[in-house]
């Protein structure tokens, strides 16, 4: 069994793992646009964290990350991840290619937000997400914790990939931070 990160699971992996290979779905976008009530924000004051989006052009590029699970512990780690991952309700098999745009493996798993109202915040201006990132917290550290260790990940390990979304927003809540005193 394979996992794809594209998310928190690029920098914050807690199973056991085989192999672990940065790759790219095809066909999605990574959009900021799921709330997070119980990792990085709470009921009332959510935090946004990604989900995947179905992009109109099927080359377009998602980066993340593959493990491969041992197969021995894969019921445990699927147990573990639909605890962590309880707010992400869709499951979906992807195929993800390799930088060199060769297939990984033919199914991999990925865990896409729900489209629960309460849980689907959905696009709005860059600089109305970037307020709402930039003063969130939950449980699991603050929403700009998440948004710069994302943007860490694709910088160091995907430099030659564009995400013009995380980047956007990486910028916007750096600004606020820095003008607020707390980056």
């Amino acid at each position: 069994m394979w996992i794809f990160g594209y998310g928190s699971l690029t920098w914050k992996v807690d199973f056991p793992y085989c192999q672990r290979v940065v790759g790219y779905i095809k066909g999605y976008a990574r959009r900021f646009w799921q709330a997070s009530v119980d990792h990085r924000g709470v009921p009332g004051k959510p935090g946004r964290v990604v989900t995947l989006v179905p992009s109109e052009d099927p080359e377009d590029q998602v980066w993340g990350v593959a493990y491969e699970v041992p197969a021995d512990q894969e019921m445990n780690v699927l147990k573990q991840l639909n605890v962590r991952e309880q707010r992400y309700d869709n499951q979906r098999s992807v195929v993800v290619y390799s930088p060199s745009g060769l297939p990984l493996s033919p199914e991999v798993l990925v865990f896409v937000g729900s489209h629960r109202p309460e849980l689907f915040l959905g696009d709005a201006p860059l600089d109305s997400m970037a307020r709402q990132i930039a003063c969130c917290r939950g449980p699991s550290g603050t929403n700009s914790d998440y948004l710069f260790q994302l943007a860490r990940f694709m910088r160091v390990e995907v430099p030659q990939a564009q995400d013009d979304h995380l980047f956007q927003l990486e910028a916007a809540v750096s600004e606020l931070l820095t003008k607020s005193g707390e980056n």
